[in-house]
Protein backbone atom coordinates (compact mmCIF):
# COMPACT_ATOMS: atom_id res chain seq x y z
CA UNK A 1 0.00 0.00 0.00
CA UNK A 2 1.57 2.84 -1.00
CA UNK A 3 2.47 5.51 1.84
CA UNK A 4 1.01 9.40 2.27
CA UNK A 5 1.09 12.19 4.22
CA UNK A 6 -2.13 13.68 5.25
CA UNK A 7 -0.66 17.22 5.15
CA UNK A 8 0.31 16.79 1.82
CA UNK A 9 -3.05 16.04 0.39
CA UNK A 10 -5.96 18.57 -0.37
CA UNK A 11 -8.73 17.77 2.51
CA UNK A 12 -10.49 15.87 -1.02
CA UNK A 13 -7.92 14.13 -2.35
CA UNK A 14 -6.98 12.65 1.60
CA UNK A 15 -10.69 10.70 1.56
CA UNK A 16 -10.94 10.15 -1.87
CA UNK A 17 -7.21 7.91 -1.16
CA UNK A 18 -8.80 6.49 1.62
CA UNK A 19 -11.98 5.06 -0.21
CA UNK A 20 -9.34 3.88 -3.12
CA UNK A 21 -7.49 2.18 -0.86
CA UNK A 22 -10.17 0.07 1.41
CA UNK A 23 -11.98 -1.44 -2.00
CA UNK A 24 -12.62 -4.63 -2.43
CA UNK A 25 -11.13 -5.87 -6.18
CA UNK A 26 -11.35 -9.28 -7.98
CA UNK A 27 -8.60 -9.21 -10.25
CA UNK A 28 -6.62 -12.25 -9.80
CA UNK A 29 -8.05 -15.18 -7.70
CA UNK A 30 -5.03 -14.24 -5.11
CA UNK A 31 -7.05 -11.44 -4.28
CA UNK A 32 -9.37 -13.83 -2.63
CA UNK A 33 -7.27 -15.51 -0.96
CA UNK A 34 -9.08 -18.93 0.57
CA UNK A 35 -10.81 -17.20 3.49
CA UNK A 36 -12.52 -14.82 0.37
CA UNK A 37 -13.14 -17.67 -1.83
CA UNK A 38 -15.09 -20.07 1.48
CA UNK A 39 -17.14 -16.84 1.99
CA UNK A 40 -18.20 -16.55 -1.70
CA UNK A 41 -19.05 -19.61 -1.27
CA UNK A 42 -21.04 -19.09 1.94
CA UNK A 43 -22.89 -16.43 0.11
CA UNK A 44 -23.80 -18.26 -3.19
CA UNK A 45 -25.35 -21.00 -0.69
CA UNK A 46 -27.46 -18.05 0.89
CA UNK A 47 -28.64 -17.00 -2.61
CA UNK A 48 -29.33 -20.21 -3.36
CA UNK A 49 -31.43 -20.37 -0.26
CA UNK A 50 -33.55 -17.05 -1.49
CA UNK A 51 -31.38 -14.70 0.97
CA UNK A 52 -30.28 -11.42 0.22
CA UNK A 53 -32.66 -10.99 -2.54
CA UNK A 54 -32.69 -6.82 -2.21
CA UNK A 55 -29.17 -6.64 -1.51
CA UNK A 56 -28.22 -4.06 -4.54
CA UNK A 57 -31.50 -1.89 -4.11
CA UNK A 58 -30.16 1.18 -4.81
CA UNK A 59 -26.93 -0.09 -6.56
CA UNK A 60 -25.81 0.49 -9.98
CA UNK A 61 -23.20 -2.11 -11.68
CA UNK A 62 -21.27 -0.54 -15.10
CA UNK A 63 -20.55 -3.62 -16.89
CA UNK A 64 -18.30 -3.41 -20.13
CA UNK A 65 -19.08 -6.80 -22.16
CA UNK A 66 -18.36 -7.55 -26.40
CA UNK A 67 -21.41 -8.50 -27.92
CA UNK A 68 -20.09 -11.89 -28.23
CA UNK A 69 -20.35 -12.73 -24.54
CA UNK A 70 -22.67 -15.32 -23.62
CA UNK A 71 -22.86 -17.05 -20.09
CA UNK A 72 -20.72 -14.69 -18.44
CA UNK A 73 -22.47 -11.38 -19.64
CA UNK A 74 -26.02 -12.78 -19.28
CA UNK A 75 -25.18 -14.15 -15.07
CA UNK A 76 -23.90 -10.74 -14.41
CA UNK A 77 -26.63 -8.73 -16.12
CA UNK A 78 -29.55 -11.07 -14.78
CA UNK A 79 -27.61 -11.62 -11.20
CA UNK A 80 -27.69 -7.54 -10.90
CA UNK A 81 -31.51 -6.70 -11.91
CA UNK A 82 -32.54 -9.96 -9.67
CA UNK A 83 -30.82 -8.35 -6.62
CA UNK A 84 -32.41 -4.63 -7.08
CA UNK A 85 -29.38 -3.15 -9.01
CA UNK A 86 -29.40 -1.43 -12.19
CA UNK A 87 -27.18 -2.74 -14.60
CA UNK A 88 -25.40 -0.02 -17.30
CA UNK A 89 -23.92 -1.91 -20.17
CA UNK A 90 -20.83 -1.00 -22.60
CA UNK A 91 -18.76 -2.29 -24.80
CA UNK A 92 -14.64 -2.74 -23.65
CA UNK A 93 -13.69 -0.41 -26.11
CA UNK A 94 -15.45 2.59 -24.46
CA UNK A 95 -12.15 2.07 -21.81
CA UNK A 96 -9.74 2.15 -24.82
CA UNK A 97 -9.67 5.64 -25.48
CA UNK A 98 -6.95 8.71 -25.04
CA UNK A 99 -8.72 9.35 -21.58
CA UNK A 100 -7.18 8.58 -18.47
CA UNK A 101 -8.05 5.40 -16.51
CA UNK A 102 -7.84 7.03 -13.43
CA UNK A 103 -10.06 10.36 -14.60
CA UNK A 104 -12.38 7.30 -15.74
CA UNK A 105 -12.65 5.77 -12.63
CA UNK A 106 -12.95 9.40 -10.65
CA UNK A 107 -15.64 10.20 -12.58
CA UNK A 108 -17.74 6.50 -12.80
CA UNK A 109 -17.33 6.87 -8.92
CA UNK A 110 -19.83 9.36 -9.05
CA UNK A 111 -22.71 7.42 -9.79
CA UNK A 112 -21.57 3.50 -10.21
CA UNK A 113 -21.40 1.00 -7.21
CA UNK A 114 -19.56 -1.35 -8.59
CA UNK A 115 -17.28 -2.46 -12.43
CA UNK A 116 -17.70 -5.17 -13.98
CA UNK A 117 -15.25 -5.46 -16.84
CA UNK A 118 -14.36 -7.79 -19.64
CA UNK A 119 -11.37 -6.78 -21.32
CA UNK A 120 -8.07 -8.34 -22.96
CA UNK A 121 -5.76 -6.42 -21.08
CA UNK A 122 -5.71 -6.97 -17.33
CA UNK A 123 -3.33 -3.94 -17.09
CA UNK A 124 -6.76 -1.76 -17.83
CA UNK A 125 -8.13 -3.21 -14.86
CA UNK A 126 -5.32 -3.26 -12.53
CA UNK A 127 -5.11 0.48 -13.42
CA UNK A 128 -8.52 0.94 -12.90
CA UNK A 129 -8.41 -1.21 -9.70
CA UNK A 130 -5.96 1.22 -7.96
CA UNK A 131 -7.49 4.20 -9.01
CA UNK A 132 -11.16 2.94 -8.52
CA UNK A 133 -13.07 3.88 -4.99
CA UNK A 134 -15.93 1.11 -6.23
CA UNK A 135 -14.79 -2.59 -6.71
CA UNK A 136 -13.54 -3.54 -9.83
CA UNK A 137 -14.95 -7.55 -11.17
CA UNK A 138 -12.54 -9.45 -13.76
CA UNK A 139 -15.14 -10.98 -16.00
CA UNK A 140 -12.53 -12.62 -17.94
CA UNK A 141 -9.13 -10.92 -19.43
CA UNK A 142 -6.53 -12.45 -22.02
CA UNK A 143 -3.96 -13.71 -18.58
CA UNK A 144 -7.03 -14.81 -16.28
CA UNK A 145 -10.49 -16.36 -16.06
CA UNK A 146 -11.04 -16.10 -11.86
CA UNK A 147 -15.63 -16.38 -11.91
CA UNK A 148 -15.60 -18.84 -14.18
CA UNK A 149 -12.77 -20.86 -12.19
CA UNK A 150 -14.40 -19.82 -9.10
CA UNK A 151 -18.20 -21.32 -10.09
CA UNK A 152 -16.97 -24.30 -11.33
CA UNK A 153 -15.16 -24.84 -7.60
CA UNK A 154 -18.70 -24.18 -5.93
CA UNK A 155 -20.30 -26.78 -8.31
CA UNK A 156 -17.78 -28.96 -7.06
CA UNK A 157 -17.80 -28.56 -3.28
CA UNK A 158 -21.64 -29.26 -3.86
CA UNK A 159 -20.95 -32.61 -5.28
CA UNK A 160 -17.88 -33.70 -3.86
CA UNK A 161 -17.29 -34.62 -0.34
CA UNK A 162 -14.10 -32.60 -0.75
CA UNK A 163 -12.75 -31.24 -3.36
CA UNK A 164 -9.84 -29.54 -2.47
CA UNK A 165 -8.09 -33.48 -2.56
CA UNK A 166 -9.62 -34.29 -6.12
CA UNK A 167 -6.66 -34.26 -8.87
CA UNK A 168 -6.93 -31.60 -11.95
CA UNK A 169 -6.30 -32.26 -14.56
CA UNK A 170 -6.12 -29.38 -17.11
CA UNK A 171 -6.12 -30.12 -20.86
CA UNK A 172 -4.55 -27.09 -22.95
CA UNK A 173 -2.24 -24.33 -23.46
CA UNK A 174 -0.79 -21.45 -21.19
CA UNK A 175 -3.23 -19.37 -21.47
CA UNK A 176 -6.04 -17.48 -19.57
CA UNK A 177 -8.11 -20.60 -18.37
CA UNK A 178 -5.22 -22.59 -17.57
CA UNK A 179 -3.70 -20.04 -15.97
CA UNK A 180 -6.88 -18.82 -13.98
CA UNK A 181 -6.63 -22.90 -12.55
CA UNK A 182 -3.11 -22.31 -11.84
CA UNK A 183 -4.59 -19.69 -9.88
CA UNK A 184 -7.15 -21.70 -8.11
CA UNK A 185 -4.63 -24.49 -7.01
CA UNK A 186 -1.92 -21.71 -5.55
CA UNK A 187 -4.96 -20.33 -3.69
CA UNK A 188 -6.27 -23.79 -2.54
CA UNK A 189 -3.55 -26.01 -2.51
CA UNK A 190 -4.77 -28.11 -4.97
CA UNK A 191 -3.30 -30.82 -6.97
CA UNK A 192 -3.02 -29.74 -10.61
CA UNK A 193 -1.14 -31.28 -14.07
CA UNK A 194 -0.72 -30.03 -17.34
CA UNK A 195 -1.20 -32.25 -20.03
CA UNK A 196 0.06 -30.38 -23.74
CA UNK A 197 2.34 -30.98 -26.01
CA UNK A 198 5.86 -29.56 -25.80
CA UNK A 199 6.48 -26.06 -26.31
CA UNK A 200 2.67 -25.06 -24.22
CA UNK A 201 3.33 -25.42 -20.56
CA UNK A 202 2.85 -23.16 -17.87
CA UNK A 203 5.09 -22.14 -15.38
CA UNK A 204 5.17 -23.36 -12.14
CA UNK A 205 2.70 -26.24 -13.13
CA UNK A 206 3.71 -30.05 -13.27
CA UNK A 207 3.13 -31.08 -16.53
CA UNK A 208 2.82 -34.31 -18.79
CA UNK A 209 3.14 -34.50 -22.30
CA UNK A 210 1.27 -38.27 -22.85
CA UNK A 211 -2.34 -37.80 -22.22
CA UNK A 212 -3.48 -41.60 -21.50
CA UNK A 213 -0.96 -41.60 -18.30
CA UNK A 214 -1.94 -38.12 -17.28
CA UNK A 215 -5.55 -40.06 -17.20
CA UNK A 216 -4.61 -42.30 -14.77
CA UNK A 217 -4.36 -40.34 -11.45
CA UNK A 218 -7.24 -37.80 -12.22
CA UNK A 219 -10.51 -37.10 -10.76
CA UNK A 220 -11.58 -33.71 -12.34
CA UNK A 221 -10.72 -33.34 -16.23
CA UNK A 222 -11.13 -29.52 -17.42
CA UNK A 223 -10.12 -28.27 -21.16
CA UNK A 224 -9.69 -25.03 -22.90
CA UNK A 225 -9.90 -24.52 -26.49
CA UNK A 226 -7.14 -25.35 -29.35
CA UNK A 227 -4.86 -22.11 -30.55
CA UNK A 228 -6.11 -21.73 -33.86
CA UNK A 229 -1.73 -21.52 -34.84
CA UNK A 230 -1.37 -24.78 -33.31
CA UNK A 231 -4.66 -27.32 -33.75
CA UNK A 232 -2.12 -30.05 -35.28
CA UNK A 233 0.03 -30.00 -32.38
CA UNK A 234 -2.83 -30.73 -29.75
CA UNK A 235 -4.85 -33.28 -32.28
CA UNK A 236 -3.80 -35.95 -30.00
CA UNK A 237 -4.60 -34.39 -26.56
CA UNK A 238 -8.40 -34.99 -27.32
CA UNK A 239 -10.57 -35.43 -24.56
CA UNK A 240 -12.47 -38.48 -25.66
CA UNK A 241 -14.95 -40.91 -23.63
CA UNK A 242 -11.87 -43.51 -24.08
CA UNK A 243 -9.84 -41.37 -22.59
CA UNK A 244 -12.05 -40.97 -19.51
CA UNK A 245 -12.50 -44.14 -18.81
CA UNK A 246 -8.89 -44.26 -18.01
CA UNK A 247 -9.45 -41.38 -14.80
CA UNK A 248 -9.91 -42.32 -11.07
CA UNK A 249 -13.62 -43.93 -10.35
CA UNK A 250 -16.24 -41.44 -10.42
CA UNK A 251 -14.28 -38.78 -12.72
CA UNK A 252 -15.91 -35.76 -14.44
CA UNK A 253 -15.20 -34.00 -17.18
CA UNK A 254 -15.32 -29.98 -17.34
CA UNK A 255 -14.64 -28.45 -20.50
CA UNK A 256 -15.04 -24.40 -20.75
CA UNK A 257 -17.39 -23.36 -22.58
CA UNK A 258 -17.52 -22.86 -25.58
CA UNK A 259 -16.11 -26.12 -26.38
CA UNK A 260 -15.89 -27.68 -30.00
CA UNK A 261 -16.73 -30.89 -30.47
CA UNK A 262 -14.67 -32.65 -32.71
CA UNK A 263 -11.37 -30.44 -31.13
CA UNK A 264 -10.66 -30.22 -27.49
CA UNK A 265 -13.34 -33.18 -26.49
CA UNK A 266 -15.15 -35.42 -28.62
CA UNK A 267 -18.73 -36.20 -29.57
CA UNK A 268 -19.43 -39.14 -27.26
CA UNK A 269 -17.76 -38.22 -24.39
CA UNK A 270 -20.05 -34.91 -24.64
CA UNK A 271 -22.72 -37.12 -24.51
CA UNK A 272 -21.72 -39.50 -21.79
CA UNK A 273 -22.11 -39.30 -18.27
CA UNK A 274 -18.32 -37.76 -17.89
CA UNK A 275 -19.61 -34.43 -19.14
CA UNK A 276 -20.48 -32.22 -15.81
CA UNK A 277 -20.32 -29.10 -17.97
CA UNK A 278 -24.27 -27.99 -17.80
CA UNK A 279 -24.89 -28.52 -14.51
CA UNK A 280 -21.49 -26.77 -13.52
CA UNK A 281 -22.16 -23.81 -15.18
CA UNK A 282 -25.87 -23.55 -13.46
CA UNK A 283 -24.51 -22.38 -10.29
CA UNK A 284 -22.71 -19.18 -12.29
CA UNK A 285 -25.66 -17.21 -11.12
CA UNK A 286 -25.74 -17.21 -7.87
CA UNK A 287 -21.05 -17.43 -7.71
CA UNK A 288 -21.16 -14.31 -9.57
CA UNK A 289 -23.72 -12.36 -7.30
CA UNK A 290 -22.05 -13.82 -4.58
CA UNK A 291 -19.06 -12.33 -5.92
CA UNK A 292 -20.43 -8.92 -5.78
CA UNK A 293 -21.20 -9.14 -2.36
CA UNK A 294 -18.50 -9.95 -1.30
CA UNK A 295 -16.84 -7.20 -2.82
CA UNK A 296 -18.97 -4.81 -1.59
CA UNK A 297 -18.95 -6.20 2.08
CA UNK A 298 -21.36 -8.32 2.80
CA UNK A 299 -19.81 -10.71 4.80
CA UNK A 300 -20.35 -12.53 8.09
Amino acid sequence: MTKFHAEECPFGTFFRILEVVNVKHLIHLSDLGEKGIDEVFRLADELRAGKHREALQGKTAVLFFPSASLRTRVTFEMGVAALGGQPILFPPETLDKKEDLRDVAGYLANWADLLVIRHKDIRLLKRLAANSACPVVNAMTDENHPCEILSDLYALSRIRQDFRRDHYLFFGEAGNIGRAWKEAADVLGLSLIQCCPQGFEMDGVQVCHDPDEAMADADIVCTDAWPKEHKEAFRKFQVTKRRMELARPGALLNPCPPFTRGEEVSEDVIDSAFFAGYSFKSCLLEVQQAVLLYCLGHEQ
